[in-house]
């Protein structure tokens, strides 16, 4: 009787690390331990990410139950800062041709270090990455440059210098390179990889984890947040819409939700309610477009500040701060605009929409009589005697009377 192979299940950790990362590898990790699966492909392509998230994935993969393969990929990717660590943190680290690692120096968002704190932030993370790189029996010397000095490596490099096991040219040919080797776990455990009949099984996101992982990109989050904000304006401007307010709700509380696990700076933020004032003061005062301007500027400054990072990939791009600036403040603009001017023109129904309306006697109002307004004929009482076919103008509306008052006959109707 045949049996098959277990797989290798694969985890891919694209993008920048945060809470949603260790959400899925602690997932994967499971899904392998279920399936017993021969090891665990992690599959790496992160410019880094949150210090605490990267803590929490290496922990992970030291406490799997499988062995892990961490594996740079694809040519042309990179497991930088954060990424580093995870790649030294897998009982085999491969990288792709064409790839890099290390730049591992650690930051505090949002935050400016002083060298004190430098200092044992750096030793801290310098400490975590030599206890991984010891436990692999890797370079740990080589390995703390890439926290002290900022330092990165080719996967020619990575590999001459003892940070990685393997260069492979792809999947199959990392299964070529793993079957036969032997790994060292944790516990001191010796395991050999059996990997000649072993098919790789892609790890499948749920639903949330797919919602969570497209927001979690803070132009995504920052755009969700703005759209969401013009749709609830919308709502309020014109109540009773409602699609408009509950698709702006659900937006606006995606885009907070996102952007809360990112280092937020309050002069951005502040910047993007400055910019919302200015749209508004357009429509009420006459400023000839220079507060419209402003309030542009204001926002696409906003969104560039809102997120504190040096890392390039968690800050918001110009061209998306444009994007989102430039049409949020034409159309809001023109919104409150339209509001204004229509709450300051004269009220065309109702009670209101007859008072000042001019209209013709037909019959003698004596004082009272018969009245032409508006294209209807109504009951009226005149202030003053006035005689059938006189102009007269409506001054009051008492339930289905009008109340009014003869007029020369120069005035102009409205």
């Amino acid at each position: 009787m045949a049996f098959s192979a277990p797989p290798a299940v694969a985890v891919s950790v694209d993008g920048v690390i945060t809470p949603v990362t260790v959400e899925i590898l602690s997932r994967g990790i499971d899904q392998a331990r279920r399936e017993h699966a021969a090891f665990l492909l992690v599959r790496l392509n992160t410019p880094g990410g949150l210090m605490t998230a990267m803590r929490e994935c290496v922990e992970k993969i030291i406490a799997s139950p499988v062995p892990v393969v961490t594996y740079v990929t694809p040519s042309g990717g990179r497991a930088a800062s954060a990424g580093f660590f995870l790649l030294e943190a897998g009982d085999v680290a491969a990288m792709a041709p064409g790839t890099n690692t290390g730049a591992a120096s650690p930051v505090i968002l949002g935050q400016q270090m002083d060298p004190v704190m430098r200092k044992k932030v750096e030793n801290d993370a310098a400490a975590s990455l030599r206890s991984l790189t010891t436990r692999r029996s890797r370079n740990s010397a080589l390995a703390e440059q890439a926290v002290f000095d900022a330092k990165s490596f080719t996967e020619r490099e990575a590999l001459d210098n003892h940070l990685i096991d393997i260069i492979a040219a792809g999947d199959t040919d990392l299964l070529r390179q793993l079957n036969g080797r032997e790994v060292t776990r944790v516990n001191g455990a010796k395991q050999k990889l059996e990997t000649q009949s072993v098919t790789i099984v892609e790890f499948d996101k749920s639903t949330r984890e797919n919602i969570l992982s497209a927001i979690s990109n803070p132009n995504v989050a920052l755009a969700l947040l703005v759209i969401g904000a013009l749709c609830l304006y919308v709502e309020f401007s014109s109540p009773g819409l409602v699609l408009p307010g509950v698709a702006g709700a659900i937006m606006a509380l995606l885009g907070l939700t996102a952007l809360s696990v990112f280092p937020i700076n309050w002069l951005g933020a502040a910047l993007m309610l400055l910019a919302l004032i200015l749209f508004v003061l357009e429509a009420k005062i006459t400023s000839h477009g220079v507060l419209g301007i402003g309030g542009a500027v204001s926002l696409t400054l906003g969104a560039l500040l809102l997120i504190d990072s040096p890392v390039p990939e968690v800050r918001i791009r110009l061209s998306v701060a444009l994007g989102l600036a430039i049409p949020f403040a034409l159309i809001t603009t023109f919104l409150v605009t339209a509001i204004v001017r229509s709450r300051a023109s004269k009220v065309e129904t109702g009670a209101e929409g007859m008072l000042g309306e001019i209209g013709s006697a037909r019959t003698a109002l004596n004082p009272a009589g018969k009245v032409f307004v508006h294209g209807e004929f109504w009951d009226a009482i005149s202030s003053e005697p006035a005689e059938a076919g006189a102009r007269v103008r409506v001054v009051a509306l008492e339930g289905l009377r009008l109340k009014v008052e003869p007029v020369s006959p120069s005035m102009p109707e409205g």
